[in-house]
């Protein structure tokens, strides 16, 4: 295992009833707080099929990084500004073993079907 291993933060939250648009919103507006900070490596934020629920996925260099990160006032001050809009949520963390990016290859899902009967 490699010291370098991506730290990943998954939130899971939950929105209430009729504010998921403008929660959608605020977080684009406040998301550079997030994306600026040097040790972040990309954010992303996902609807679930479930209602109003969301998942919040960050990676970063490191944990100690993250930690710095999640204990600054910058960010505090980003989590006021989401938190009106969250009924509960919960935070995993992680760290990435493997990555498998995509290949360049097959154009069509035909083209990548016969490339792999052979």
């Amino acid at each position: 295992m490699s010291d370098d291993q991506v730290f990943r933060v998954m939130l899971r939250m939950e929105i209430k009833p009729g504010m998921q648009e403008e929660f959608e919103k605020v977080w684009l507006d406040v998301g550079d707080s997030v994306v600026s900070h040097p040790a972040n490596l990309g954010q992303w934020l996902s609807r679930s099929d479930e209602d109003g629920i969301y998942y919040i996925v960050s990676d970063w260099v490191n944990e100690e990084k993250f930690r710095e990160f999640e204990t600054s006032d910058r960010h505090l001050h980003h989590r006021q500004q989401l938190h009106p809009y969250r009924s509960s949520g919960s935070m995993v963390t992680m760290k990435v073993v493997a990555h498998l990016g995509r290949l360049a290859g097959a154009r069509s899902h035909a083209e990548w079907e016969q490339a792999t009967a052979r």
